[in-house]
C-alpha cells in the first residue's frame, strides 16, 4: 500500500497484518480523486477520515494538498499502525488522530468538512444511517462530499437531505458520493 499522488507520492504505508482492517486498494482510492480533482478545492479543505484504519485515504488528500484531516478509529491496533503512517510522511501538524468511537465523535464535532471519508466495517449494522447522521449534523460543508465505501450489493434508502452524485463498483466493493440534495429549478 502505498501513497499514489501528491507530495508524499511514492512512500509506503503499513496496515494491521490480519484482515481486521480492510484498507482501500490503490484502485478505489485512485477512483475516489479522480472524481474529487475537479471538485474539490484542496488547499480551502478541511477533511474526516472515519473507520481510518491505516489512513491511506485521508494521507492521500494531505499528499493532495488538504488543509488538515482528522483521522477516527477505535482500534488500538490500527491506530498503532495510522499514527506510524502520519509519522512516516511528516503530516503531524496537518493531522489529528482521535482514538474513539465514530458515533461518539459525530455527535461531538461541530465543524464542517468539505470532504468526509467513511470506510466502515462492511458487517457494520449502522451503516445504512451513516449519510442520514451525518448530513443531519451538518458535518459535510454545503458544497462538499461524504464519501462511503461499502458492499457492492448494498443500496442506501433515499432521504430528503442527501443524493447520491456519483456510485463507482470496482468488483465486490462500491464507492457512493453524497451530497445535499440539490433544490429544483
Amino acid at each position: 500500500m502505498r501513497v499514489i499522488a501528491g507530495i508524499y507520492k511514492g512512500r509506503k504505508l503499513v496496515t494491521v497484518p490480519d484482515n481486521s482492517v480492510r484498507p482501500a486498494t490503490d484502485r478505489v482510492k485512485g477512483a475516489i480523486f479522480n472524481v474529487l480533482q475537479s471538485r474539490v478545492n484542496w488547499t480551502q479543505a478541511r477533511v474526516l477520515d472515519l473507520y481510518a484504519g491505516s489512513g491511506s485515504v485521508g494521507i492521500e488528500a494531505l499528499s493532495r494538498g488538504a488543509q488538515h484531516c482528522i483521522f477516527v478509529e477505535k482500534s488500538r491496533n490500527a491506530l498503532t499502525f495510522l499514527k506510524k503512517n502520519i509519522e512516516t510522511i511528516g503530516a503531524g501538524s496537518d493531522a489529528n488522530v482521535v482514538y474513539g468511537d465514530v458515533d461518539a465523535f459525530i455527535e461531538s464535532t461541530r465543524t464542517r468538512y468539505a470532504v468526509v471519508f467513511a470506510d466502515p466495517p462492511y458487517a457494520l449494522e449502522a451503516l445504512k444511517v451513516i449519510p442520514n447522521t451525518i448530513f443531519a449534523k451538518r458535518i459535510v460543508a454545503e458544497d462538499g462530499y461524504l464519501i462511503i465505501e461499502h458492499p457492492a450489493r448494498y443500496q442506501f434508502e433515499q432521504n430528503g437531505l442527501w443524493e447520491v452524485a456519483v456510485e463507482k463498483t470496482y468488483g465486490n466493493t462500491a464507492v457512493s458520493f453524497f451530497q445535499y440534495k440539490q433544490s429544483a429549478p
